[in-house]
């Protein structure tokens, strides 16, 4: 008898759904579909497509250019805004925010993958570049964690303690030869856009006393590139009101639970500057 009952609740139900996909003009489909779809990436260069992309090449080609040869306030003819290098600047610090969110997709990917292996590493190493650093540099071989000076070029003394301490309890299983593969290309991805981003950087510093000399020595060349970058020109940055360039390139952090104190959530460009503290 209950299985009879089952039975007629089945038929009901679906009757009930062939009623409501004719009302909605939907074609029905009886066959099950999964709640989750299983879809694999294999490479990451499925998902990441800037540091093969034709723009970054041309921005890093262009920054070589320049840096070849040095100019004086004396040879912009016109507004600044007008000025080829400006032009370039205001680009490259666009393709730096990019790289950031690039890192980012990377390090997903990455912990993702690598979480077979040492599942509890993406809790004690926050960073996203500093994740796939030290999973690029432990790879299958957990007990690197100890004694391992290129560690301590990454991690701090007491990160590395913990990491090597949990490692040694960890229930992770070995990667693939082709597991492996995959992650360290992502790994190497991460390091050379991370690369990319600090000569925009030093490229975009050096440059401030020539495009804003007056606003490079107030907070100094690194700070006034940074938030010239986040206002998207010079002239965007003189028109915001002084209320709104004390939070200009303020993010909301998740440290998952560290000590925020050294950067409360929300700090911005200014906060962190040393000449301004």
């Amino acid at each position: 008898m209950l299985a009879d009952l089952e039975e007629q609740d089945q038929d009901d139900i679906k009757e009930q759904y062939m009623e409501s996909a004719m009302a909605l003009d939907i074609k029905p489909n009886p066959t099950v579909v999964p709640m989750e779809e299983d879809i694999k990436i294999s490479s990451i260069r499925e998902i990441a497509t800037l540091r093969d992309s034709e723009r970054l090449r041309n921005i890093m080609d262009q920054i070589d250019d320049y840096r070849a040869k040095p100019r004086k306030a004396e040879d912009i003819v016109g507004p600044v805004e007008a000025d080829p290098e400006y032009q370039l600047i205001v680009e490259a610090n666009n393709v730096a925010v990019d790289i950031d969110n690039e890192i980012a997709v990377i390090h997903r990917f990455t912990r993702d993958k690598y979480l077979k292996r040492f599942p509890e590493l993406e809790s004690l190493v926050v960073g996203p570049l500093e994740y796939v650093m030290t999973v690029k540099e432990l790879g299958n071989d957990l007990d690197k964690a100890k004694n391992n000076e290129a560690l301590q070029q990454i991690l701090t003394q007491a990160t590395i303690m913990v990491v090597s301490v949990t490692a040694s309890t960890t229930q992770g299983q070995l990667l693939t030869d082709q597991e492996k593969e995959d992650i360290y290309e992502a790994c190497d991805m991460a390091i050379e856009l991370n690369n990319f981003k600090q000569k925009i950087y030093d490229y975009v510093e050096s440059r401030m006393a020539f495009i804003a000399p007056n606003l490079s020595i107030i907070v100094g060349a690194s700070t006034a590139a940074k938030i010239m970058g986040v206002a998207g020109g010079l002239t965007k940055l003189s028109k915001i009101p002084a209320c709104n360039v004390m939070v200009l390139g303020a993010q909301k952090k998740t440290l998952s639970g560290f000590s925020q104190v050294s950067c409360p959530q929300g700090c911005s460009e200014l906060y962190v500057c040393i000449s301004l503290q």
